[in-house]
């Protein structure tokens, strides 16, 4: 719906023009907010395409084992979302552990990515 504000404290000015849908609680993200959590949710989802592409190119398949590691970082970025697109309903909360328990996962998966990577490493330079 389109309304039309009157503002400056009640003295007539010009109008401001505000889209309104509905009333938003008091504890929904901003627009600024929401476009940081889509767009690295996002540049997440590029990162591990990006890296995917790398261990075609360099022929080291250790690199996809990063690709896999980095999943369940994804998977809690998406709990992220929905809890707050839910407007963080209680019904809901179970997602906080959700997440929690992804992120460990992930920090996790991604560690021994890296490490497997690294040994890789240290054998093609000693070969």
């Amino acid at each position: 719906m389109l309304s039309i504000l009157w503002q400056n404290d009640g003295r007539e000015c010009a109008p401001a023009i505000a889209f309104t849908i509905h009333q938003e609680p008091e504890n929904a993200l901003s627009f600024p907010t929401w476009v940081i959590h889509i767009s690295s949710v996002i540049e997440w989802a590029i990162a591990m395409s990006l890296v995917w592409k790398y261990a075609e190119v360099t022929g080291n398949a250790k690199w996809k084992g990063l690709t896999w590691g980095m999943m369940p970082l994804l998977g809690g970025a998406l709990c992220a979302c929905t809890y707050h697109f839910f407007y963080n309903s209680s019904d809901l909360d179970f997602l906080v552990a959700v997440q929690a328990s992804l992120t460990w996962i992930g920090n996790a998966t991604c560690a021994a990515a890296a490490y497997r990577i690294y040994k890789s490493s240290q054998q093609e330079g000693a070969a």
